[in-house]
């Protein structure tokens, strides 16, 4: 449904911090990889790092106007990722981080036909609303912030709703959607289409223990920011070495099962020309695809480039060797022309 039509996923979950004040969008700037204090009305996917360039927190900055931003990260994330802003700020700082969570309903409409969907229920003109923008919208009775961004692959919105609005939202959205063939979905099916997206989750595929680039995030990198952003020193001397090297030499790597008929799940050991290489960090099966899709973070004694990858792959299930590939680039859109329609 999601990647034909439409559909609907509750992440409410999600943690959700409305961070204000003058300083508000240095603050989050130097905080973030990305460059997130650039045009007002701008959602803005970023990394957070510490000073070694590893990772700390993986999540999106919304630029709402000059001195409010939203930010958004996982619900395994929520402590950590207060604790990292509260432990930046000084007593100089004009800024007010408040956490918002509990007070906004998210629901995410996501697939080719969401744009249709929306289109029918508000007001505000969406074929003028770019990826990556952010606007308040209405949606019968209630307003709430809309940001186009998805987690699936796909066309798709993330509308934060007030919760003294979210029923009579919700209950549109079901009644108008019925007529477009909206399907309701969850976390499973979420957990695979992100993946055969390759799309990391912080705390599965990814964590403090890998470098931005190894997990190939590097392209949210600003490095002409003017104030720079946390861990950029360590960012380049690591570019410098893998360029010294001929390339990274732990390196994340989408896998995909050629044989339908087996699954992954989670720490299945991956095999490279009869060699124990990696393990699967998480996985699904990929309906698209057409077999099962994980993560997995390849380390070598040599730079992990194209030629490397041209090589005998298995995943190790059940004591059998199945055939697979492997990809640096995702395997579903990986010039992402469906996110962008």
């Amino acid at each position: 449904a999601c990647r034909e039509n439409v559909v609907l996923f509750d992440m409410s979950f999600m943690s959700k911090f409305l961070v204000t004040g003058e300083d508000a969008g240095r603050f989050l700037n130097y905080l973030s990889t990305a460059n997130v204090d650039n045009e007002c009305g701008k959602i803005t996917y970023t990394q957070w790092l510490n000073d070694r360039g590893f990772l700390e927190a993986d999540l999106t900055v919304t630029k709402l106007d000059e001195t409010n931003f939203l930010v958004v990260a996982t619900d395994t994330m929520h402590n950590h990722v207060l604790n990292l802003m509260k432990k930046r700020v000084t007593s100089k700082d004009h800024i007010f981080i408040s956490d918002v969570t509990g007070a906004y309903t998210q629901i995410n409409i996501q697939g080719p036909n969401s744009r249709n969907l929306l289109q029918s229920i508000t007001s505000h003109d969406l074929t003028t609303f770019p990826f990556r923008s952010a606007a308040e919208i209405d949606i019968g009775y209630g307003r709430c912030l809309c940001t186009r961004i998805t987690y699936v692959g796909e066309l798709g919105y993330e509308l934060f709703i007030p919760n003294e609005f979210a029923q009579h939202i919700y209950d549109k959205i079901v009644a108008d959607g019925n007529s477009f063939g909206l399907k309701h979905a969850g976390l499973r099916a979420l957990g695979s289409l992100r993946l055969e997206k390759g799309y990391r989750d912080y705390g599965h595929d990814i964590d403090n223990t890998d470098t931005i680039l190894e997990c190939g995030l590097g392209f949210t990198c600003d490095f002409d920011k003017d104030d720079g952003f946390v861990g950029e020193k360590s960012v380049l001397a690591q570019k410098k070495i893998a360029k010294q090297n001929g390339g990274f030499k732990k390196r994340m790597v989408q896998v995909l099962l050629t044989d339908p008929h087996h699954m992954l799940h989670h720490g299945e050991v991956v095999w490279r020309n009869g060699e124990c290489i990696s393990d699967i960090r998480s996985a699904s099966f990929g309906h698209t695809l057409g077999g099962a899709v994980g993560l997995t973070m390849l380390e070598a004694s040599v730079p992990i480039e194209k030629d490397y990858l041209d090589a005998e792959w298995t995943v190790e299930i059940e004591n059998n060797h199945v055939p697979c590939k492997v990809s640096l680039a995702p395997m579903y859109d990986p010039k992402n022309l469906k996110i962008r329609v």
